[in-house]
């Protein structure tokens, strides 16, 4: 940590702190997000184990990078590029809300780093617009891989339901679903998109039953011909919905432009395996239609307390951290 100097902080969570610094050897800020490692015999947890491994496979422009790794004590640090906005905080800016210039460029990036992520065999499961990060220069990265998974071949393998940020997760997960695909990614994106046309969130469910019922009342009730797998899915018959007819998407989303409706009734749907692909979704006409994506985006200043000076209380390296650390990253 000696070659660091803390400037501020970012934010916290229930793990840790995330901290702007200045790295003394080349003078460029960076973020560095340490993590309280409470019992060295626990481990390191295995979110951070999974969000090392995979930013260490993935390289993209549109991707957040990790700069380095490394225990100090009972931290774990990883330092990243420092990004002084994120889409969150463009979109609560009703000051000035996104042109749909803006928001279509926000939309092509992210499509290019999903797709990306997607050839590489690895969904996010929690994309949602507080992990997509700005940097000064406007470009968009998708950041936060602490629920990334491999997508396995072999699809008799359950992954846990319990991912991705309520207001982003597909109907699927909502009922349950162990078996499923890269396709949950894309109705977050579906979510996110709308989020931005709308200036607030499509399914803001306080819960996750009130969450499905939020969907069912925007999509209708699912059927045979638009769900054929629902019946068939772990928590279906756990509660019993009211029949919805549904309402259109002009409706849902009023003041978009049609290629823009159009792009989001494509991803939002009941059927995962129907769902455009990010890679579909880049061809999609709202990408070649007027407004083209402005080259340069608007920023907001980081909030104050962003550049509040922090005290670091430094403490010697463990060994047996160090070395734990270091067998995690041999693995291949």
């Amino acid at each position: 940590m000696d070659k660091f100097t803390i400037s501020g902080r970012i934010g916290e969570g229930a793990h840790g702190v995330v901290l702007k610094a200045i790295d003394n050897t080349n003078n460029c800020e960076v973020a560095l997000k340490k993590v309280l490692l409470k019992r060295i015999e626990d481990g390191i947890p295995i979110s951070i184990i999974r969000e090392v491994k995979t930013l260490q496979t993935l390289k993209h422009p549109y991707i957040i990078e990790l700069l380095d790794a490394f225990p100090v004590g009972l931290d774990f640090v990883m330092v990243f590029e420092y990004m002084p906005s994120g889409l969150w905080e463009l979109i609560k800016d009703n000051d000035n809300p996104l042109t749909d210039a803006q928001t279509k460029a926000y939309m092509r990036m992210l499509l290019e780093g999903v797709a990306y992520m997607h050839s590489k065999n690895i969904m996010h499961r929690d994309l949602k617009p507080a992990n997509l990060l700005i940097n000064k220069d406007g470009i968009l990265k998708i950041a936060d891989f602490g629920l990334s998974r491999l997508i396995w071949e072999d699809v008799s393998r359950p992954y846990s339901h319990q991912v991705a940020t309520r207001w982003y997760r597909a109907p699927e997960l909502l009922y349950g679903a162990r078996f499923y695909s890269a396709a949950i990614d894309m109705w977050s994106v579906g979510c996110i998109l709308g989020e931005m046309l709308n200036n607030a969130p499509l399914f803001p469910g306080e819960t996750d039953i009130e969450q499905l019922a939020i969907v069912l009342r925007h999509l209708g009730s699912p059927t045979k011909e638009t769900w054929p797998e629902v019946t068939t899915l772990p928590d279906y018959n756990k509660i019993t919905f009211p029949y919805h007819k549904g309402i259109t998407w002009e409706e849902v989303i009023p003041d978009a432009q049609s290629e823009a409706v159009d792009l989001v009734r494509n991803i939002l749907l009941y059927n995962s395996c129907k769902r455009l692909t990010a890679s579909e979704a880049l061809l999609h006409e709202y990408f070649h239609c007027e407004p083209f994506p402005c080259s340069k985006q608007k920023l907001i200043k980081p909030p104050q307390g962003h550049r509040a000076r922090l005290k670091s209380k430094e403490v010697d390296v463990n060994v047996k951290l160090t070395q734990l650390f270091k067998n995690i990253l041999s693995i291949t």
